[in-house]
């Protein structure tokens, strides 16, 4: 139970921020607001609050029907004195009544009964005192007054103005009214005027009595007060509900605690990662169950503590942990955390939506055509590899499609959702390729975006970076890219920030490593750390059963481009099936759309397969270094000033060709 003034601390708050704006309202502005209210409360479900009216007696519940009509017809009326009083009182919180109003020792013993109630209490205004002295003149001029303290306010400065003796007896309890009485007579009082028990005392030893009554003002004033808390109660209810929604459908679980850790409030998702009840939680202390929480520390402090990570349940969460200060104090805290994974793939789902549009896998295992033993025993092989987390090492000839199995592999892992970054080690130059790895802050070098550009590990955070013919590496990089596959983080060019990643790593190589190990040319320990898991990808000439299904394929996508319909002969398959396909897969597709460019008849016979394979006089190889060629570079590179893209053109070489030469070479 509380008075007006004490309702709460959260209400007499903002009491003190609307106070002077809703005590300024006239009646009709009130009114008005009131009507406002209540809509908004009706349209949200919200319970208005509701006001019952204690009389003490039949007397005072007419003048309340008479006094209390638009705006206050809603207010329930109700008759019941001291202890009756209480009991009224008591049903109708039951009820839902909030507020309630009544007067003198009615409202002192529903004070006392510590009932949750706001009590207003009715004033014994100065022309109620007025009217019950003038009448008590009657009965002579020396007037004692037995009343409450609320109700004997100001009244002894009317004495003179009144041509009166009025004297003050002030009781503190019903039992005290008939010893006052009996007092103020021997004391040479020749009326008494007071409250209801104060006549009940009076009348039972016959002595004289005018009733200090409450009028029309007073009842008014007090509805008017009730309304006002009911409508400041109205308002907080409505932002009360908004933010329980709002902490009810939050994300991150949220608990309060007052300032003896006792929980105060606890949300839905904080139910789930502690798998603890709100019912069975608020009223007890946060540290019977989360004690390394250490929430009094920020209460002590009146510090808040953000971004650490605490273990919930076997959860690790990351937690926020804010004081609640109310006049640069500490009156409790709250903590708000979050569940790690969550937030974790929340970020994947953001650099993904960011920074890696456009780095997905288009191929799956289905798409691989196959027929041959040994092709199916390596998609089954690919497939129990795609369920672990370690790397792979994809091995297999130029044109075997390793990054079809790469992204059929990405496809199939638990980090399907995630991105597909793919990249040719053997493409770019070793500084280029290093900042298009690891990345670079802003102003690393000249010509660097100024706010820096992530890696495509940080791209491939939460899937797959596979990097395509990983033996063309620098071996610089080779230490960085070991470095970052032990520790799971990456630093970009230029910063000190380290990005912690979560990547599943796919390698692919055309050569045998062992044999560059050996040679010094490729690190031993980036060798193992890459060869976990290992995939050999068989060359075409070891599935040649596959062979008239891949060409069948083929002829089925580029037909359709364009506009023809063929068909392969037995000689045309048999043609196809003894050749010894250097270039693998590769090497059938394009063969097979040099055919369908020439040939004009519906089938195809051996004569266009022979006309259109190569025939090389030696074997296939890397590109001969001609006597001159060294010079030749280095003099391109000397009239470019290096810069590789010109003398690529002087030389009529592509940027790539270039570069490999240069590395043959051993040219920097």
């Amino acid at each position: 139970m509380h008075f007006v003034s004490e309702t709460s601390q959260y209400i007499a708050i903002q009491m003190n921020n609307i106070g002077k704006f809703l005590f300024a309202y006239r009646l009709f502005g009130f009114y008005n607001e009131t009507i406002l209210c209540r809509k908004t409360f009706q349209s949200k479900g919200v319970t208005m609050t509701q006001i019952t009216f204690i009389a003490p007696d039949d007397s005072m519940l007419e003048i309340a029907r008479t006094a209390f009509k638009e705006p206050y017809n809603d207010i329930k009326l109700v008759k019941g004195l001291i202890s009756e009083g209480v009991q009224k009182a008591e049903s109708y919180i039951a009820n839902g009544t909030e507020i309630i109003i009544t007067r003198g020792a009615t409202a002192i013993a529903i004070q006392r009964a510590n009932l949750p109630v706001t009590l207003v209490e009715v004033p014994i205004t100065g022309f109620d005192i007025i009217r019950s002295v003038e009448k008590a003149k009657a009965h002579g001029k020396c007037i004692g007054a037995v009343a409450f303290p609320s109700m004997l306010q100001g009244i002894e400065n009317l004495g003179k103005i009144l041509e009166v003796d009025i004297r003050l007896y002030p009781i503190y309890a019903e039992q005290e009214a008939e010893p006052r009485v009996l007092q103020a007579f021997q004391e040479g009082a020749q009326v008494v005027i007071g409250g209801f028990i104060t006549k009940l005392a009076a009348r039972k030893h016959h002595y004289p009595f005018e009733l200090m009554d409450s009028g029309v003002e007073g009842m008014l004033q007090a509805a008017q007060e009730a309304k006002r808390i009911a409508h400041a109660r109205n308002l907080e209810k409505t932002k009360t509900s908004l933010f329980r929604a709002v902490l009810d459908y939050a994300y991150e679980g949220i608990i309060s605690v007052d300032r003896y850790n006792r929980i105060t409030f606890f949300n839905p998702i904080a139910e789930r990662i502690t798998g603890i009840s709100a019912k069975t939680s608020i009223g007890k202390k946060i540290t019977t169950f989360w004690p390394e929480l250490n929430l009094q520390e920020v209460i002590h402090t009146g510090k808040d503590d953000l971004g650490q990570i605490s273990n919930i349940n076997e959860v690790d969460v990351v937690c926020n942990k804010v004081a609640i200060l109310v006049n640069q104090k500490a009156v409790g805290a709250v903590v708000t955390f979050q569940d790690v994974s969550q937030i974790q793939q929340m970020e994947a789902r953001v650099r993904q939506r960011i920074y890696a549009s456009g780095h997905i896998a288009s191929f799956y295992f289905k798409d691989i055509e196959a027929t041959s033993i040994e092709i199916k025993q390596t998609l089954a092989i690919a497939k129990k590899f795609s369920l672990t987390n370690s790397n792979i090492l994809l091995l297999g000839e130029t044109g075997t499609g390793k990054e079809v199995f790469a992204q059929s592999i990405h496809h199939y892992s638990n980090c399907r959702q995630g991105p597909f970054v793919a990249i040719n080690c053997a493409a770019l130059p070793a500084q280029i390729l290093e900042s298009e790895l690891f990345g670079y802050a802003g102003g690393a070098f000249t010509g660097a975006n100024p706010k820096g550009k992530p890696g495509l590990f940080e791209l491939a955070h939460g899937g797959t970076i596979f990097l395509d013919e990983i033996a063309e590496m620098d071996i610089l990089i080779q230490s960085k890219l070991l470095r970052v596959l032990q520790e799971r983080k990456v630093m970009r060019l230029g910063s000190d920030k380290i990005i912690p990643i979560q990547v599943r790593v796919i390698a692919a190589t055309n050569k045998n490593l062992m044999n560059l190990v050996q040679e010094n040319k490729f690190r031993a320990d980036l060798y193992y750390r890459l060869n976990v898991l290992q995939l050999k990808i068989p060359p075409l000439r070891e599935r040649k059963k596959d062979i008239p299904l891949l060409a069948d394929y083929f002829l089925k996508e580029y037909s359709g481009i364009m506009k023809s319909r063929l068909k392969l002969a037995p000689s045309a398959i048999t043609a196809l099936a003894q050749y010894s396909w250097p270039g693998n897969i590769r090497e059938l597709k394009n063969v097979i759309e040099r055919v369908i460019a020439v040939h004009t008849h519906e089938v195809i016979d051996a004569a266009i397969i022979h006309l259109m394979l190569e025939r090389p006089s030696v074997p296939l190889a890397a590109s001969p270094i001609i006597p001159d060629e060294l010079a030749e570079i280095q003099k391109a590179l000397l009239a470019t000033k290096g810069k590789y893209t010109q003398a690529a053109q002087l030389l009529g070489i592509s940027r790539s060709t270039l570069w490999r030469k240069l590395k043959r070479l051993q040219i920097k």
